[in-house]
């Protein structure tokens, strides 16, 4: 039967989720209308789609033990030369969303997983694109800014036409077989074993 790819994130809002997905095909990023305009928490990830059920009931439980907080782009920066992406900056909510991703990722859960590089919350604006495309998307938006409460995160599943499609919206502190409990973003929540 195969694998699925999932991915978990946080999406951007409108107006801003929008305005910063055309600026990413302006910039001619070839997979700008695929990606939801996101800060990941989970990087595309191969499972068997038997655990769906289980991946999903996982991320319900996580959600439960966060409450929102505020998130705020603001600048851009680059990954460059390690790896050809520019990026707006993330300069609050970095703490939640590194508690996200590590609960998230815990060895204990089904999406458990070792990162490629060290964990750094961002927005791509410009991925594999020409030098010149991602210098301009650094200069164009260094003044960009934006800012919201996040109330949740959310599942995506790529489709065969490689297009992120959203699976599930995970609100926090949503009960799961009781009450509801919400963590304290200054120290990252223990993982379950």
């Amino acid at each position: 039967m195969g694998t699925v790819t999932l991915g978990v994130s946080i999406a951007v809002p409108e107006p801003y989720g929008r305005f910063l997905q055309e600026q990413r095909a302006r910039f001619g990023d070839p997979a700008a209308h695929a990606i939801p305009t996101h800060v990941t928490l989970l990087p595309p990830t191969e499972a068997d789609p038997a655990d769906l059920p289980r991946i999903e009931e996982y991320l319900a439980e996580v959600a439960s033990e966060f409450r929102p907080f505020t998130l705020r782009l603001k600048g851009t920066d680059t990954f460059r030369p390690l790896s050809p992406v520019v990026f707006v900056k993330l300069v609050d909510g970095k703490a939640g969303c590194t508690a996200l991703q590590e609960r998230i990722r815990a060895a204990s859960g089904p999406c458990a997983r070792e990162l490629q590089f060290p964990y750094h919350p961002h927005v791509t604006v410009a991925h594999g694109t020409s030098e010149e495309a991602m210098d301009r998307a650094q200069r164009e938006l260094a003044d960009f800014e934006a800012a919201w409460t996040i109330g949740g995160f959310a599942l995506y599943q790529q489709g065969a036409d490689g297009v992120w499609r959203l699976e599930r919206n995970y609100p926090f502190g949503a009960p799961v077989g009781g009450v509801p409990r919400q963590a304290d973003l200054t120290r990252p929540p223990a993982p379950s074993r």
